[in-house]
């Protein structure tokens, strides 16, 4: 196994000559002694044939979370600056989320992430170099990181229940509410605590960026994976459909009857708050007692590969019916799941979960609750 010594010597190699390639032949790029060894390596570059150049001060990660940039990054470079004007602060990473390239970007240290994300502005020598990478971690910089994300059901447990309930909470709070436990929920704090998503004061969270949680959760999902829906036609539109979904009670056998088997997210959930557009295919959720065929027949609705306007969602976890409201018989999904699933899919879905995240953040006293109102969500049938 590589030694932690033997990787920030492999990536600063690679940050190096990608800097080089960037720059091109009529540029050098030298590596000088590093006497003070408070960064990871010194820089001079120049072009050929100019007696001026710049010093790049190297801080090699392979981590760069917001609160690293923050709490590391930003009093060094202000420091430099205090003791060296000609010298800049340069941070190497395999990858550079974009919340923390926009903070890098605000305090004027230049970044360089192996996925091709690049920022660097000297005024001596003119150097301006922007260029895009990849926006999510690849998976070798996932495997460089070791930290809980916020993929999987159970990271989409403690992210509604941040959004939904107010702080302050416990961590041994969240762990009884959302079921999960405690080391793991523990972990996952952690991790948003370096994203600057919540704040803490001891043990005690006392702030959560609520929407940047949510949209941190989506960039790890995405509604519509393969294999976990099928497409269907409603012969007699969407809006007869809601009726008969609401009239199920009446179709389906005593044992099979529950209602709350299906739940409406993505568009038609959003339009309960926000009009981006009208109409839109209609996504359910069916939990896992549900049997779809036998649903789908009931409905009357028709199997297609393409074009559907109706599309039945395996459930991921119990929990995206936390917080479900019925309305005219029908079960719509909470807000907050609304967002993520509409951020997380296709089309026009994004756009319709960014108008109801801005419908959330100017009314939260319509849909947010208190923690003693809070209720453990149903686990299974």
């Amino acid at each position: 196994m590589e030694s932690p010594l033997s990787r920030e010597a492999h990536l600063l190699e690679q940050g190096i000559q990608a800097l080089s390639g960037l720059l091109g032949p009529d540029w050098q790029v030298t590596q000088r002694p590093n006497k003070s060894k408070a960064f990871d390596a010194l820089l001079e570059v120049r072009a050929e044939g100019d007696s001026t150049f710049t010093q790049l001060a190297v801080e090699a990660a392979q981590t760069v979370p917001p609160r690293f940039v923050m709490e590391r990054l930003v009093p060094r470079v202000q420091l430099l600056r205090e003791v060296n004007h000609y010298t800049n602060l340069l941070v190497i990473a395999p990858w550079i989320s974009s919340q923390s390239r926009e903070l890098l970007q605000q305090h004027g240290i230049a970044y360089l992430d192996l996925t091709g994300n690049t920022g660097i502005r000297v005024s001596r020598p003119a150097i301006i170099i922007r260029t895009a990478g990849a926006e999510k971690a690849p998976r070798s910089a996932q495997r460089e990181a070791s930290r809980t994300t916020l993929a999987g059901p159970k990271a989409g447990r403690l992210v509604r229940l941040l959004a939904d309930v107010p702080p302050p909470h416990r961590a041994t709070d969240l762990h009884r509410m959302s079921g999960l436990s405690l080391p793991y929920v523990s972990r996952l704090l952690d991790a948003l605590e370096d994203q600057l998503l919540i704040r803490r004061e001891g043990r005690v969270i006392t702030d959560v960026d609520w929407g940047g949680v949510l949209h941190a959760r989506v960039q790890e999902t995405n509604l519509l994976s393969p294999g976990t829906y099928q497409g269907f036609l409603a012969p007699n539109g969407v809006r007869a459909l809601l009726q008969q979904i609401a009239d199920l009670p009446l179709m389906y056998d005593a044992g099979i009857s529950d209602i709350g088997g299906l739940s409406v997210t993505g568009s038609y959930a959003a339009q309960r708050f926000v009009q981006v557009a009208v109409g839109g295919q209609l996504v359910l959720y069916t939990a896992s007692w549900v049997d779809t065929g036998r649903m789908a027949d009931e409905l009357g609705l028709l199997p297609v590969a393409e074009s559907a306007d109706v599309l039945l969602l395996d459930e991921p976890d119990p929990f995206v019916r936390h917080g479900a409201e019925f309305v005219g018989g029908v079960q719509y999904v909470a807000p907050s799941q609304a967002v993520l699933d509409c951020l997380a899919g296709p089309g026009r879905m994004p756009a319709e979960g960014e108008a109801l995240l801005a419908f959330m953040e100017r009314h939260p006293e319509q849909w947010r609750t208190s923690r003693n109102d809070s209720r453990t969500p149903p686990l299974q049938h």
